[in-house]
């Protein structure tokens, strides 16, 4: 193999690692299913249920750096936010974090990643994005 083409190889290996698809949602969740068969991922889409793996810190963090904090990815309306008592509570940045990676509940869901793009939640104008970058 010559050079060239050995460049053109590792842009490609370069390209692919650079890609990552993947759905985080709950498998149970009605709103989770709707989106998911809306938006019709291919198979190089990874779809990872949150209820039987948790997002893990890298990838937390990771999705942290794209949407600008911990706080935006947090679902104050998880069932356990008010029987916790953490409605009442000033909660900061970390305690987010750790509340998310100990408790799926605690996602904002779906977490959508397409490359470099991020799509947090359910909100229609945030499943349009989605629809729009995982069609391409």
């Amino acid at each position: 193999m010559n050079q060239i083409n050995l460049l053109l190889l590792l842009k490609e290996i370069i390209k692919i690692q650079k890609q990552m698809r993947k759905i985080y949602h709950l498998s149970t969740c009605s709103t989770c299913q709707k989106i998911l068969k809306e938006i019709n991922p291919g198979a190089d889409v990874e779809l990872i249920d949150i209820k039987t793996n948790n997002i893990d810190a890298t990838t937390l963090d990771w999705i942290k750096e794209k949407v600008g904090s911990y706080e935006a990815l947090f679902s104050k309306r998880a069932m356990k936010f008010r029987s916790m008592g953490l409605h009442e509570m000033q909660l900061s940045e970390a305690d987010y974090r750790n509340y998310m990676l100990q408790e799926y509940t605690f996602l904002k869901r779906p977490f959508l990643i397409f490359d470099e793009q991020v799509f947090v939640g359910n909100t229609a104008k945030e499943v349009a994005k989605a629809k729009v970058a995982f069609a391409n």
